[in-house]
């Protein structure tokens, strides 16, 4: 098991306000990010120390170059490209960086641009299986892979469209009240229901919109958060896996069902403990997947679980709170960062969103990087409030 996370807590959580499309570099993004994390905190630019960074847009720059732009001396570097899943990875390392005194305030940050032909050049150059074996044949990009998945998991597994939809739904209800959501009118399961295929069972409204934006948070020491007047959030235990299972013909679990036991005993809770969930949602199979690995219900049994419960943020296992990306959008890489910045907020009572009455425990968990037919990187991290 993990060593603990005490002493290291999590603080100032920042969205950039995304945008559907934009004429500003990633840098301008991740600029704003950082500053924005500076000033939450009440920091000077020398007070931070590490950096974090996520992003498909900066090249030709990394972490590296990014660090000449925004004028920062960093003792700590990490590049991230993991995805959805760079939230939790970002965490886990700047703690880790923390507690051996390599750092002692970590920003850890995510965004990307989006311009009118941001994502096809994302999907032509994504990796070398994209450029090999799937964009040549018009199968580029995540559509293709996770129709594929959808209509697996309904075939096996009997979930009905309805059931995908009530997830779609429900993070439309949690985006009403978050004012970075780009997509608030109100969706209803026969709205859900009637909207045109994208690819085979995948509907509209099950695919997430690119956008343009950044996320950020800062991990430092409790006592440096207590002496600064900040909220903070602790880190009970976190998880990552990459290219789980690889023997499977067609991806049905992730690494969470490897490593989750892990996660609870370091947490010393379970999953019945969780306030709520901030799970990586760029279509809702995913968010199903999750919701078993992590052990809220049986393999299989996701279907009837969704039934059972509203997943809104005053009904049973919030999800999503900020309405996640089906609603807010995804800004390319800051999409995994979205789940965490808002478990945040709820467990600091700082949300933008509704909140969550006497949220005291949460889960955030990450996916990402298809590489070909699935996605190879996992992480989830249990955060709880101060006091709990």
């Amino acid at each position: 098991m993990s060593a603990s996370y005490n002493g290291v807590v999590v603080v100032a959580p920042v969205t950039i306000p995304y945008r559907r499309y934009a004429q500003h570099d990633a840098h301008w993004f991740l600029a704003k990010a950082v500053a924005g994390l500076r000033d939450a905190a009440g920091l000077a630019t020398d007070d931070i120390d590490g950096l974090a960074v996520s992003s498909f847009t900066l090249f030709p720059d990394t972490a590296v170059g990014l660090t000449q732009h925004l004028g920062l001396t960093p003792r700590f570097l990490e590049h991230v490209p993991m995805g959805g899943a760079s939230a939790v990875v970002q965490l886990r390392r700047a703690a880790r960086a923390v507690q051996a005194g390599d750092a002692s305030i970590v920003a850890c940050v995510a965004g990307d641009t989006n311009r009118v032909d941001s994502f096809r050049q994302n999907l032509a150059n994504f990796s070398r299986f994209a450029r090999d074996a799937v964009y040549p044949v018009g199968a580029g990009g995540p559509n293709a892979s996770f129709a594929l998945l959808t209509a697996y998991y309904m075939r096996v597994y009997g979930a009905k469209a309805a059931d995908f939809g009530k997830l779609c739904v429900a993070q439309r209800d949690n985006a009403q009240t978050y004012p970075y959501a780009l997509i608030r009118k109100p969706l209803t399961l026969d709205e859900y229901l009637t909207a045109r295929l994208v690819a085979d069972p995948l509907r509209l409204f099950d695919c997430v919109m690119p956008c343009a934006g950044a996320e950020g948070f800062l991990v430092m020491r409790e006592q440096d958060a207590r002496g600064r007047g900040l909220p903070f959030a602790r880190i009970l235990g976190s998880i990552e896996r990459h290219n789980a299972y690889p023997e499977d013909p067609i991806q049905m679990r992730g690494g969470w069902a490897m490593d989750r036991d892990d996660l609870y005993a370091q947490a010393g809770v379970g999953p019945a403990d969780m306030d709520f969930l901030q799970a990586y949602d760029d279509y809702p199979v995913i968010t199903v997947m999750q919701l078993e690995d992590l052990g809220f219900c049986p393999k299989g049994e996701g279907a009837d679980f969704v039934r059972r419960n509203s997943f809104t943020a005053k009904g049973s296992l919030p999800l999503n709170t900020s309405g996640g990306q089906l609603s807010a959008g995804q800004a390319g890489a800051a999409g995994g960062h979205l789940g965490m910045v808002e478990a945040i907020r709820q467990l600091t009572r700082q949300t933008l969103s509704a909140p969550i009455p006497d949220a005291r425990i949460g889960l955030v968990s990450g996916f990402g990087m298809i590489n070909y037919d699935r996605g190879i990187c996992t992480g989830a991290a249990i955060l709880a409030a101060s006091e709990a």
